[in-house]
């Protein structure tokens, strides 16, 4: 398997900044701390708390088809830390926060928040990078 890298144009001056250390999701049970990162409605550096809530869940998509084995937490998970990191106890990630299931009609979230697990991510985005789809449905 080949490395991947990606290069953005970040201004990190009197940063020092280190890589995430990637974890993964296939020892996870249900009860074990996990902490949600990410910038909630443009509130920088911000962590929430919570626990693996159920494993192997599956949640919809805005394509209609579900998406499977993600991870449930109680962690919160809000507009600006979709798409960051949750990361387990030793600071490992995890899975990336993707959802909150919301009450239909009012917008307010239920705090049953789902994940993707990295894995699963780990598995997939190269493909996604080079093929734009996931590998299955490319031809």
């Amino acid at each position: 398997m080949s490395s991947l890298k990606l290069i953005f144009d970040v201004d990190v001056e009197g940063y020092e900044l280190k890589p995430a250390t990637l974890g993964t999701s296939k020892e996870l049970h249900v009860g074990q701390s996990c902490f949600a990162i990410g910038n909630p409605y443009g509130y920088e550096n911000t962590l929430t708390t919570g626990v693996v809530s159920g494993l192997g869940r599956e949640i919809p998509s805005p394509n209609g088809r579900g998406i499977s084995g993600a991870i449930q937490t109680d962690a919160d998970i809000n507009a600006g830390n979709s798409g960051g990191p949750l990361i387990n106890s030793y600071g490992h990630v995890i899975g990336v926060n993707t959802a909150t299931f919301t009450r239909k009609g009012t917008g307010a979230s239920s705090g049953v928040n789902f994940a993707i697990p990295i894995d699963t991510v780990v598995q997939y985005v190269p493909i996604l990078i080079v093929y734009g789809t996931p590998y299955k449905d490319r031809f």
